[in-house]
């Protein structure tokens, strides 16, 4: 039986892993990102912006491949604007869901484990970029343009890309200070 107060004095993670057991790779994931997560207030506003840029650009690259292939296909086959969003869309959510999730399955958790570690913050961070890279793309045109070739589709993407950036930095600073989103990646 351990004592009363082991958990409420300052404890290395792998203090507690003695006493507990050994640390699953969910549990192990956990504990690294805690301090990590912890770390950003400490050393102040800079080293949050910092950790905020880069879990954007790396959502930013998750939905900007998913969104690159839906648009290509519904373009080059002559869909509509919607259908062609809407297929962006949910490719944006499955490569950006992919990026997050490689790391985690990488360092020993399974896919069901990662998913429950990222799963809150990366639909509300990626949501809102696909939102934004969306809007942007459709009232420039790209996403209606007559194919690949035509300007417009990489002028939408290419202004996509940054409005996207810009409308989900602010919300992961957000996710990231309430530790809704984890520095994982």
């Amino acid at each position: 039986m351990q004592p009363a107060h082991s958990h409420h004095h300052p404890v290395a993670p792998q203090d507690h892993r003695d006493h507990d057991g050994p640390a699953s790779p969910k549990l192990a994931h956990h504990d690294a990102a805690k301090p990590a997560a912890h770390a950003h207030h400490a050393h102040g506003g800079g080293s949050l912006n910092t950790l905020t840029t880069s879990a954007t650009l790396h959502c930013l690259t998750g939905c900007a491949i998913g969104e690159f292939v839906g648009l290509a296909i519904g373009v080059s086959l002559g869909w509509s604007a919607w259908p062609t969003m809407a297929l962006a869309t949910v490719l944006g959510f499955a490569s950006g869901y992919a990026l997050g999730l490689r790391p985690l399955v990488k360092q020993g958790m399974s896919w069901l484990g990662a998913f429950k570690t990222i799963w809150l913050g990366e639909t509300i961070s990626i949501a809102v970029m696909e939102f934004a890279m969306n809007f942007t793309d459709y009232h420039v045109g790209g996403v209606q343009a007559a194919s690949l070739l035509d300007p417009r589709f990489w002028l939408g993407y290419a202004l996509a890309l940054p409005a996207g950036f810009i409308v989900a930095w602010p919300v992961n600073f957000w996710l990231l200070r309430r530790e809704v989103k984890k520095p994982c990646h």
